[in-house]
Formats: structure tokens, C-alpha cells, sequence
């Protein structure tokens, strides 16, 4: 008659077969190979199988070990389920907030605000998903989502919508750049100069595009991109200046200079959310937050103004 299963036994086979040796097994499960090579005996002795055939000092596992493994290997599975469930069990007691965000701020700005609001809330889990606005606001709709970062405006009475922070858009440029040495950039300082502008139909592109038109500038147009961080970092390298939100080159550093940019033009972003949202009380929090950010990300802006 067969012995009960021994665990032990089992961890060891499935090690053998994913590490293809006794020893980088014993190794994984933490125990000598002496040890582990009993396990392995133990295990085909007990239930009258052979698992492994011996070839010039090598196991190679059999048609019944691979079997045996398939079906190991599926209820390993289903107890990782399991795990993954018990943790997300966890972070629902402890707090979670789902939180998308536009592109254009999906990189150091998000990470700063988020950062800032889990230093307040430790036990928080949260989530961030890069979406455009719309498609932010449709999955608030749908709870998916908890509060979102957009750029447009969003019409419907369902939506409460706050300002993070408005501000005009500002030149930026790669340091020693001859429009650095310019107190504020105006658009017939941009004619003809090498221009990294957002794709057409995006929101700041168009804005853009307006500027040039009515003041009848033409910039040239090097390179487009539809993310903020990727017109910075060509502005960085030297390839052209833009115009952006300051919000845009959060964790630039000293890597691009930049200049106030008149006449000036209003860019805002808001933070969305249900009327009835199920963590108001962290969403509130996450707004807080995020607007301190933003307004920090202004003050470092300007004071370099100044220095």
C-alpha cells in the first residue's frame, strides 16, 4: 500500500525537473544533495514509480515524471492563485486607489505625487495606468478607475473635477542655448528656429500650433512626439527648444533650461473622480497631494528664473 504523499518529497522532484540537477535543486530547497537525492528515492520507492533514468551521471526524467510534473506544476499554480488572492484581500482592508494618468505626466510627476500621498498613507496599495483623458474618464465611470489625471475638460454630472494647477507654457531649451540668454521668449524668437513640437492632434499640440498661427511664426519642426518625457529628453540632447506645461519636466533637473513664454498661454490639468466615489477619503487625499506637487514643481520652476 502506497504512504500519504510527502510535500517534501514532491518540492524536491518539481525542483530536479526545473533545475535539471540534484544539486542546483538541493541548492533552491535550501538542503544538502545528500538529502535530496533520499527524497527523490523515498518518492519512487513509496508509490512504485521511476521518475528519472540514470545516463552518464545525469537524471533524465521519464514519461512518468513528466506526467507527475504537469499535474504538480497545476497545483502549484492554483496555490499561487490562492496567495495572490489572500494578498489583495489584504491591501482591499488596507486602502487602494486606482489612478490614471495622461501620458504626458506618466513619468517623474506621477511618481513624485504618488510617492507624497504614500508617505502620508503607508498602508495604501495604488495602482497606475497611463490612459488619455477620455478613456480615464470613461474607466471612472465604470469604477474601474478611483481619480484620474486629464488634460481636457470632462463634461458629465457624475465627474467632480478639481484644478491641479493652471499656468502658462513656458520655453524650454538645452543649457548654453542663445534663448537662454532671453529674460522671456516671445513666438518671433521661435521663427525658424529648431522646434521639438507634440503631435498635431494632441492637446498641447494644438495649442502650439494656435500660437504659431495667430502670430504667424514658423518654427522648424524637427521632430513630433505624442509624451511629454520624450520631447524633454530631445530638448536635453540638444536636438531643439519646445513649449511646454512646467509640469512637463518634472525630474529634468539642470538637464534643460527654461524661460517664461509670452504672450502668455493658459494650460491646466485636472484631477477627476465619482460623485460618490468608494474612497473618497483617500481620493481627497491623492488631490491634496498631488496639487502640493504640482505647485512645488512651479516654485522650482520660477525660482530658476531668478537665479
Amino acid at each position: 500500500m502506497a504512504r500519504s504523499l510527502n510535500l517534501r518529497q514532491v518540492e524536491i522532484f518539481k525542483a530536479v525537473i526545473e533545475h535539471g540537477t540534484v544539486s542546483r535543486a538541493a541548492e533552491a530547497a535550501f538542503i544538502s544533495q545528500p538529502a535530496a537525492s533520499k527524497l527523490l528515492v523515498q518518492l519512487e520507492a513509496d508509490h512504485g514509480l521511476k521518475l528519472f533514468d540514470r545516463h552518464k551521471g545525469r537524471l533524465v526524467p521519464t514519461a512518468q515524471a513528466l506526467r507527475l510534473y504537469e499535474e504538480i506544476d497545476r497545483i502549484f499554480a492554483g496555490v499561487r492563485q490562492v496567495e495572490s488572492a489572500i494578498a489583495f484581500i489584504k491591501r482591499e482592508e488596507q486602502g487602494r486607489l486606482f489612478v490614471g494618468v495622461i501620458p504626458a505626466l506618466a513619468g517623474a510627476f506621477i511618481q513624485r505625487a504618488t510617492m507624497k500621498f504614500l508617505e502620508e498613507n503607508r498602508n495604501v496599495y495604488c495602482s497606475i495606468e497611463s490612459l488619455g483623458s477620455h478613456g480615464i474618464a470613461e474607466s471612472i465611470l465604470n469604477r474601474k478607475l478611483d481619480v484620474g489625471l486629464v488634460s481636457s475638460r470632462i463634461d458629465n454630472p457624475y465627474l467632480v473635477t478639481a484644478s491641479v494647477l493652471e499656468h502658462d507654457l513656458v520655453c524650454i531649451m538645452p543649457p548654453e542655448h542663445p534663448l537662454s540668454r532671453l529674460d522671456v521668449v516671445r513666438p518671433e524668437n521661435l521663427d525658424k528656429k529648431p522646434f521639438i513640437s507634440f503631435l498635431p492632434g494632441s492637446y498641447t499640440g494644438q495649442k502650439i500650433e494656435k500660437i504659431f498661427s495667430r502670430y504667424n511664426v514658423a518654427p522648424d519642426i524637427v521632430l513630433t512626439a505624442a509624451a511629454s518625457p520624450t520631447v524633454c529628453e530631445f530638448v536635453a540632447a540638444g536636438l531643439g527648444v519646445s513649449l511646454v506645461h512646467p509640469l512637463f519636466i518634472a525630474g529634468m533637473g539642470s538637464r534643460v533650461v527654461t524661460r517664461p513664454f509670452e504672450p502668455g498661454t493658459a494650460f491646466d490639468f485636472l484631477l477627476c473622480y465619482l460623485r460618490d466615489a468608494r474612497s473618497s477619503h483617500l481620493i481627497s487625499r491623492f488631490v491634496k497631494e498631488t496639487k502640493w506637487v504640482a505647485a512645488s514643481q512651479i516654485d522650482e520652476v520660477k525660482r530658476s528664473w531668478t537665479s
